[in-house]
């Protein structure tokens, strides 16, 4: 598929949908890496003239990756609904985003309509939108997911207390959990990065981590995000688990390089509801990040924010409690600033949403990348705005064991507070039952990790 426009007196032609798809993109530090970004604003805003007068049809008969070569392609084509798709297959991607802005669209429509749509289409739609326009379309999405208990609801923000330890010393990880329990935060999960990946080292750490939430009769849910396999290993062993973990990515040789296989996370899904703790139907905490592919040389010359939709549309095979985007951690090779790491957590977010995914931000950057705390509070509020489901908080911001900066447990609780937006439900209530929250505020008691101790 060759497509050329003339801007400003000068030509642009394009040799493929994958080469207009590339250069439509924000600026990206990844994809200048690999060699196929725009040249210069001017080649980027030709691609996004001619993106925009691209078809659906278009898109779906020119695929990226064959689904004959590529797993993820095949499992994109296969969850098609293609009813909806029938019914829109005419339109340009320009006609796609103004149905998606239209205020006449509800969150119910656009939910309805991603059902049609390929990843490719969600992320052609995201190309030709400013920053306000993915948080005014995500904004209208709610969707609610149940574990333990459920998230999602609108006026909430839920989120995942990260409590890692540098040893995954236990009494450590259980200290900085309390310290996020006395803010509010750990309604989405409680959630351990562990250090060592052995089953019994994994087993340990869903054992003390579900023994907090026992304790406490805590209206939540736990994860050790280790490898799916040690994962699976420790609860054939008996480790109470409510949701099983696993990084994303959107290529079939990305994913292996991973060690991970289509095959292998359905098994996964079995034994989860099998053997898993939790009561709801909505068992699996994906992770993913724009950059993953091109790490691995998996990504076959397509740009990140396309092969990060296609992680989306891997997930939504899953029917996950929990989706997140690690916006910044992968580093300046693939997010250069935080200009680039806000737009990106934008275009995630609101990629996600539209496959119907309950999506969360992992608000974050590396140490080395051009970016601080002041841009991660600015991003936050951004997605606080368009809905995000759920947001990761650390200690002081600084998660000791991953060695990057996110949130910290009292950002989270600011945020709420600023954005007039309360923790889930049941989550609440318990608060309120033990006395962290008084009337929907904070209590005295917030912010003292050794209050639970008094409980106990």
């Amino acid at each position: 598929m060759e497509k050329k426009t003339v801007l400003l007196g000068e030509t642009y032609q394009f040799a493929s949908l994958k080469e207009v798809l590339a250069k439509a993109n924000e600026e990206r530090s990844g994809d200048e890496l690999a060699g196929i970004a725009a040249a210069n604003m001017k080649e980027r805003m030709a691609a996004k003239v001619v993106l925009a007068d691209v078809t659906l049809s278009e898109i779906r008969n020119y695929p990226l990756l064959s689904p004959e070569e590529d797993e993820v392609s095949r499992i994109i084509e296969e969850g098609l609904d293609e009813s909806i798709y029938k019914a829109v297959q005419r339109w340009t991607v320009a006609d796609l985003r103004e149905y998606i802005l239209s205020d006449e669209q509800s969150g119910a429509d656009l939910l309805k309509l991603g059902t049609g749509l390929t990843s490719e289409m969600i992320a052609a739609a995201a190309k030709i939108m400013s920053n306000l326009d993915l948080i005014q379309a995500a904004s209208k999405i709610e969707i609610i997911t149940h574990c333990q208990t459920h998230i999602g609801a609108a006026g909430t923000l839920a989120s995942r207390a990260q409590p890692n330890h540098p040893s995954d010393n236990l009494q450590g990880m259980r200290a900085s959990a309390y310290e996020a329990l006395s803010y509010g935060i750990g309604d989405a999960m409680i959630g351990i990065n562990p250090v060592i990946d052995t089953t019994d080292n994994i087993a340990a750490l869903l054992k003390e981590t579900k023994e907090i939430i026992d304790q406490f009769s805590i209206p939540t849910q736990n994860c050790v995000l280790s490898h799916v396999t040690s994962q699976i290993r420790a609860i054939e062993k008996g480790a109470p688990a409510d949701l099983i973990f696993q990084s994303l990515a959107g290529s079939q040789a990305a994913i292996e390089s991973f060690g991970i296989s289509v095959s292998m996370l359905d098994e996964a899904t079995a034994l989860i509801n099998e053997k898993g703790t939790a009561t709801g139907p909505n068992r699996w905490y994906l992770e993913t990040g724009q950059g993953s592919e091109l790490s691995s040389n998996s990504h076959f010359d397509i740009d990140q924010v396309t092969l990060e939709s296609r992680c989306y549309g891997l997930a939504r095979r899953y029917n996950p409690f929990l989706v997140n985007t690690v916006v910044g951690f992968i580093g300046p090779e693939y997010l250069y600033d935080s200009k680039q790491v806000m737009r990106a957590g934008l275009e995630d977010h609101f990629m996600g949403k539209m496959h119907g995914l309950p999506m969360g931000v992992d608000v974050c950057y590396t140490n080395h990348m051009k970016a601080d705390q002041n841009d991660m509070d600015n991003l936050s509020t951004l997605l606080a705005a368009a809905g995000v489901n759920f947001v990761i908080g650390v200690p002081m911001a600084d998660d000791c064991m991953l060695n990057y900066q996110s949130l910290s447990y009292h950002d989270i609780a600011t945020l709420r507070s600023v954005m007039k937006l309360k923790p889930a439900s049941a989550f609440e209530q318990w608060l309120e039952q033990i006395g962290i929250m008084q009337n929907g505020k904070l209590s005295r008691h917030a912010g003292d990790p050794a209050y639970f101790l008094t409980l106990a």
